[in-house]
């Protein structure tokens, strides 16, 4: 009997491990149109934007079909140090546009995927399929609480622990 215990503690954790499902990338991204600035609404953010305040991401499609990227935000609250970050974005082939390589430092690129997009562009989810990070996105630095709302129960479906979802103050 304690053979049988000792097999059953031992199996237990690989029927929690499951790994989950590729994150799906929207079907078609229309790059050009995609271009601009996005207001980071909420996000579970990486080590260097945790205390960011007005958060945005602005993308410009370069002529080599690159994508230059630079994020801007204030450490710390609205009036604090204004910090920049650059990327560079690719698009992967046959992905529809909507996955992307984001190369901070040469030769890493993370993945960046367009989960989610509104079909007027105004709003975005950008997840990663190891669901450490994500975006929620906004042309508008303000949406309502009820898109909000909608937009976190998106991200869930995903696979995501919303609660550790920061809201970003945008001012």
């Amino acid at each position: 009997m304690q053979g049988l215990a000792a097999a059953a503690l031992v199996a237990l954790p690989l029927f929690g491990c499951a790994a989950q499902a590729p994150i799906a990338p929207v079907s078609h991204v229309d790059v050009q149109r995609y271009m601009g600035d996005w207001y980071v609404i909420a996000a579970i953010p990486t080590y260097f934007e945790r205390h960011a305040f007005h958060a945005v991401e602005s993308y410009t499609l370069r002529p080599d079909g690159r994508i230059q990227t630079t994020f801007t935000y204030r450490d710390g609250a609205l009036d604090g140090k204004l910090k920049t970050m650059h990327a560079t974005g690719f698009v992967h082939a046959n992905s529809g546009n909507a996955v992307w390589g984001m190369q901070f430092l040469w030769p890493i690129k993370a993945e960046y995927i367009i989960a989610w997009l509104d079909p007027d562009y105004r709003t975005v989810i950008v997840a990663r399929n190891k669901r450490d990070y994500v975006w929620i996105m906004a042309r508008s630095p303000m949406i309502s609480d009820q898109q909000y709302d909608l937009l976190v129960a998106r991200v869930a479906a995903m696979g995501y622990d919303t609660r550790r979802l920061r809201k970003v103050p945008q001012g």
